[in-house]
């Protein structure tokens, strides 16, 4: 979305909460373990790290097991309210500096039917999802509304929060074109 050159490194580290963890504190905590897992392998880089969690009747939701386990969270969350949580960490691994923000999203889900749900995950196949929903899909049809200062949060990067971000780091978006190297960043900076 914003033309920079980037690659996608998977992050291995357990996404469990923590014993009394809350939800915000769980998504950011993993949002910034997952940028200095990938940041220990890169000397000169920006590495970002996101993550999302839902929280549905006080339950933090995160990403279905299984099929019966996404059709159990749609199910209970069908005509009901969710809070998404998307927090976006992003660490210079010259400087060491890390910066973290978390947006919340209010969703309002429209009642779900048993063969609707089931038609959906059969279409959309959405299991590495929180709460078992893929907006950029097939999901947007659940929803009733989605309420967010940053509507890019729930397709799980808040593009608004990362930009800041990437400025504050002397990065500006609009300046640095898809053909610019890290290392021609670096040398500019």
């Amino acid at each position: 979305m914003l033309l920079l050159p980037f690659r996608v490194v998977p992050p291995d580290i357990d996404e469990s909460p923590k014993q009394d963890e809350d939800a915000n504190t769980l998504v950011e905590r993993l949002a910034s373990e997952k940028a200095q897992v990938v940041g220990q392998h890169e000397a000169s880089a920006l590495i970002i790290g996101s993550d999302q969690v839902a929280v549905y009747a006080g339950q933090i939701v995160g990403k279905p097991i299984d099929r019966e386990d996404a059709i159990s969270q749609l199910e209970l969350i069908s005509e009901g309210k969710a809070e998404l949580l998307t927090s976006v960490a992003l660490l210079n691994t010259l400087t060491g500096h890390t910066q973290a923000q978390t947006v919340s999203t209010l969703i309002q889900f429209k009642a779900l039917s048993r063969p609707g749900i089931e038609f959906y995950l059969d279409t959309d196949k959405p299991y590495d999802c929180c709460g078992s929903v893929r907006v950029e899909g097939l999901g947007i049809t659940l929803l009733k509304s989605i309420r967010s200062e940053d509507p890019t949060a729930v397709m799980g990067l808040p593009m608004i929060a990362l930009v800041s971000m990437l400025e504050k780091e002397g990065l500006d978006p609009l300046m640095i074109g898809p053909r610019t190297t890290m290392s021609e960043f670096d040398a500019s900076n």
